[in-house]
């Protein structure tokens, strides 16, 4: 089994951001999965990397329930299914507020409602009661008395955007200014934020190569190679900060110039077909990587230097079921089963490992269990706890030895990995047990030597370069 491990990284650090107290890194769940890990493997994994801002595309119930004590701060969604029912009627944005907010806080931390997704791109007929939509959730905010700890806004594509560059240039589409004015004044009245999706990698593959793959993926320029806005003479050496300050200028030519930016989403694909050659493992942990220590120095934009854009990374699993090329596939962090396509853990107080005192722990199968027993924890392992077992098939790395014993071993220490080494999860039925000795054997590559190893890596690289 090939497993590939870049970058995760993942929350709140001590940097001040205009949009909340400290600038941050989140991660959104989409859920186009065959097979979703449910509401409680969720959480353990977010819980084991230390995530502590989610978004959720809409207000699912049981997720919000395993979130409930968590302390992870929560952005959840009206739907565009649901948007027409919020914005024409205030007696329904209400009873969703009662539902879907009301129901759940303070035990879940929601801090934010994000009203539909990129409508005045993709659901344009919804576009004449989206400001009514965001009014009316804010109306039910103030009467629960829930408006100052959880902000109302709306994600835009930044296709909205003409004429992006030099970024001082831009200015929204003036075909949605009826939109856009009362909808900016609604965030300036009420204390909120724009929220913007930002692609580089489609900005970048739309080009026709005339932006610079490494311009893109934040890799270091030399000064003659920067982007200069003639008008302001501020250099860009990446598309993030481009598109970022352009919605800024955007904002400022329609008379707005104190509303805050939070990236809703972002990231780069690690898988693509031949029309998508970019679409790399490598370029997916450049691209996430360098935007996480962007975000994270507090290096700002060059309109805005100091203050930080937080920003959420899309996303957290790989959604096999979304339609499209293969990319629209590949952007999360994890896939299905747990494991990781990318990792680098920090924490919201320094560069440090999480975990780092457990990575050298192994789940294997007790000596003297019962066989029977044993074989039934490696039925379920293999089956409804969703490890991949592929390596124990004949012919592969870890067949040999041939007895149950190794094969459950393999298969508990997958799963105790997978679901980031969370208590009691290397039990079993009393047949397994936590233990310090590596079981790995010729290439049979156990999970907790492999992430060990992979964490090791990928710290000691990063210290390299932050000395």
């Amino acid at each position: 089994m090939a497993m590939f491990v870049i970058l995760l990284l993942v929350f709140g650090v001590s940097a001040v951001s205009a949009a909340d107290d400290d600038a941050f890194i989140g991660v959104n769940i989409g859920t186009d999965l065959s097979d979703m890990p449910n509401p409680t493997q969720v959480v353990a994994l977010l819980k084991a990397q230390q995530i502590q801002h989610v978004r959720l595309y809409d207000a699912d119930r049981a997720m919000l329930l395993a979130l409930a004590n968590s302390g992870i701060r929560v952005t959840i969604s009206v739907p565009n299914n649901e948007l027409l029912g919020v914005g024409q009627s205030n007696a329904t944005a209400a009873n969703w507020v009662a539902r879907n907010v009301a129901a759940h806080v303070p035990a879940t931390n929601i801090t934010a409602i994000a009203v539909g997704s990129e409508v005045l791109t993709t659901l344009p007929n919804a576009a004449p009661v989206l400001v009514s939509a965001l009014k009316f959730i804010h109306s039910a905010l103030v009467a629960s008395n829930l408006d100052n700890q959880i902000k109302v806004s709306t994600p835009h594509s930044s296709s909205i955007i003409l004429d992006s560059f030099p970024p001082s240039q831009a200015f929204f589409n003036r075909s949605w200014d009826p939109v856009m004015v009362p909808m900016l004044k609604f965030l300036q009245t009420t204390g909120s934020y724009l929220m913007l999706n930002v692609y580089p990698y489609y900005d970048y593959m739309q080009s026709n190569d005339v932006i610079p793959l490494d311009y893109a993926l934040f890799r270091p320029l030399p000064p003659n190679k920067e982007a200069v806005d003639s008008n302001t003479l501020l250099h860009y050496n990446n598309v993030f900060d481009a598109v970022v300050d352009a919605a800024y200028f955007a904002m400022a030519y329609l008379n707005f110039t104190n509303i805050p930016i939070v990236v809703l989403e972002t990231g780069w694909p690690s898988k693509g077909d031949n029309s998508e050659p970019d679409a790399t493992l490598d370029n997916a942990n450049t691209y996430n990587s360098n935007l996480i220590r962007h975000v994270l120095n507090n290096t700002g934009t060059p309109k805005h230097p100091g203050i930080a854009v937080s920003t959420y990374i899309y996303e957290l699993y790989n959604e096999d079921t979304k339609p499209g090329p293969l990319s629209e596939k590949n952007w999360g962090l994890f896939d299905a089963n747990g494991l990781p396509v990318y990792i680098m853990h920090l924490t919201g107080s320094g560069l440090v490992l999480a975990n780092d005192t457990t990575n050298n722990t192994f789940c294997t199968a007790k000596d003297n269990s019962d066989p029977k027993m044993l074989q039934a924890a490696l039925d379920w392992a293999c089956g409804p706890g969703k490890v991949d077992c592929s390596s124990l098939l004949q012919g592969q790395p870890c067949y040999e030895p041939d007895n149950v014993i190794a094969h459950a071993s393999y298969a508990f220490d997958s799963y105790y990995h997978k679901m980031g080494m969370a208590s009691g999860t290397c039990y079993f039925n009393g047949v397994a047990a936590i233990s310090t000795n590596d079981p790995s054997h010729n290439s049979c590559i156990f999970a907790g030597r492999y992430m060990a190893q992979l964490i090791c890596f990928y710290f000691l690289k990063f210290l390299v370069h932050h000395p």
